[in-house]
């Protein structure tokens, strides 16, 4: 039974940017050819003449993993073609934009060439090529793609919206990734690392203190619905610290405010409301210089005033 899982998942998706839609295309799964030639569109480039793009986000391939695909690539040969541009500095070479593991793998069994499609992409489509070819990735864990998400909306103006459709994705999958970066990089790491899931992490996105919270929820393994309770709790005031002159509770759609401002932003976000419901305060918590420079920049853009 043919497993393409197996030889990378890089599946086609709806028009992103300028000459994504047809790249995308291009990496739609097809079934080998019987005889091994390329198919229409394809060619059959050397190996020898090929190199890893610079642009490459993924950097580590586990020698399990290329071993197993070397060996599925001696059997089937190559099930997708490879993705490549001209070199822009030595015409007779090319370099990868999708398909460097295959590249590799091929390598390993020994090939001479590999099927290829060759297509004219500057610095900038190859680059938004490879975020969203390693957001496909099927091992990819939450804060990884959720930096995916935020790569393509900062550096080439995508809306969640349009994220979501072009990947196939619900625009609340995309939305509830995105608030994880909200969270203190200790607790990203614990969702990077599996001690945390992507649930546990957005249960603690609006807790005023999520990195005590996280580490007490993995002390005592607790499901995301218990750490929802947790952190609802923590919100409320449930902790032994009173607090005089507490904030009234926030309702569904002040939550939902701080949300969306926080998947938008990249940063903790906390709405406190007065008494009365009318007047109010917006807490944005930076974890860095640089995102309190980006913070400045996007509200001067806003007002006018930059």
């Amino acid at each position: 039974m043919e497993n393409t899982d197996t030889q990378e998942r890089e599946v086609g998706r709806p028009r992103m940017a300028r000459g994504l839609s047809s790249l995308m295309a291009d990496l739609e799964a097809k079934p080998a050819s019987a005889t091994g030639a390329p198919r229409a569109g394809e060619s059959a480039i050397g190996i020898d003449r090929i190199s890893p793009g610079t642009g490459q986000p993924r950097r580590t391939f586990a020698d399990s993993a290329l071993d197993e695909l070397a060996a599925s690539i001696r059997e089937k040969g190559i099930i997708q073609p490879l993705i490549l541009r001209k070199s822009p500095r030595d015409p007779d070479r090319y370099e990868i934009v999708a398909g460097e593991r295959r590249w590799r793998a091929a390598q390993r069994a020994q090939l001479h060439e590999v099927p290829a499609i060759v297509r004219d992409l500057d610095d900038a489509e190859v680059l938004e090529i490879a975020i969203v070819e390693n957001i496909q990735r099927a091992d990819l864990n939450a804060m990884e793609e959720a930096g995916g998400y935020q790569q393509l909306m900062e550096r080439f103006g995508h809306t969640q919206e349009a994220l979501a459709q072009a990947l196939g994705k619900s625009r609340s999958h995309v939305a509830n990734l995105l608030r994880l970066l909200a969270l203190p990089k200790v607790v990203q790491e614990m969702v990077r690392s599996g001690d945390l899931s992507a649930g546990h992490g957005r249960a603690l996105v609006t807790a005023p203190d999520p990195e005590t919270l996280a580490r007490l929820i993995v002390a005592k393994g607790l499901s995301v619905r218990q750490a929802e309770a947790l952190a609802q709790d923590d919100r409320a005031g449930g902790r032994p610290q009173p607090r005089r002159g507490r904030r009234r509770e926030n309702d569904a759609d002040t939550r939902a405010a701080e949300r969306d401002l926080a998947a938008a932003l990249g940063m903790k976000v906390s709405i406190a409301r007065a008494a009365d419901g009318e007047a109010g305060t917006v807490t944005f918590r930076y974890g860095s210089l640089g995102q309190f420079d980006e913070l400045c920049r996007r509200v001067l853009v806003t007002t006018g005033t930059g």
